[in-house]
């Protein structure tokens, strides 16, 4: 295969798109302080953020290989298709969302306070999540 099929780096119209998005997360839903979109591979795309986070691209790595164990976890349960996992702290929640795509996989990294309203957090992470492939695809298509 050449080298330029091989390149997973989602085009940047798409990750103006998404970026469109999260800051649109963080400023819908008061509780979410940190928001980050990161290839399946584990490198940063995108990120909003109400409150300074270190190292956010050891987060994106740290993330994807998460969504990764937990979705190779679900198979060996019969269980089919993971596309979200919510991480429950004593100071806040994590949610981790799969964005699938033959060409641009992504994972979308919400952090919020522990006092979020869950159902309106992942109804909110859906919907984005939805627009984003959409975009993927209009752009593949494209």
């Amino acid at each position: 295969m050449l080298a330029h099929q091989l390149n997973r780096q989602a085009p940047e119209a798409l990750v103006e798109y998404a970026h469109e998005h999260l800051n649109a997360l963080l400023r819908d839903i008061s509780e979410v302080e940190f928001t980050m979109l990161c290839s399946t591979d584990g490198f940063e795309l995108s990120s909003a953020s109400k409150k300074k986070i270190e190292n956010a691209g050891k987060l994106a790595a740290v993330s994807s290989s998460i969504l990764a164990m937990v979705q190779a976890f679900m198979g060996e349960i019969n269980l089919e298709g993971c596309q979200s996992l919510t991480l429950d702290a004593n100071n806040g929640k994590v949610v981790l969302t799969a964005i699938p795509n033959a060409k641009y996989p992504m994972v979308l990294v919400v952090l919020t306070s522990k006092h979020v309203l869950l159902g309106q957090l992942l109804y909110s992470i859906k919907k984005i999540a939805e627009a984003i492939t959409q975009k993927t695809e209009i752009i593949n298509h494209g």
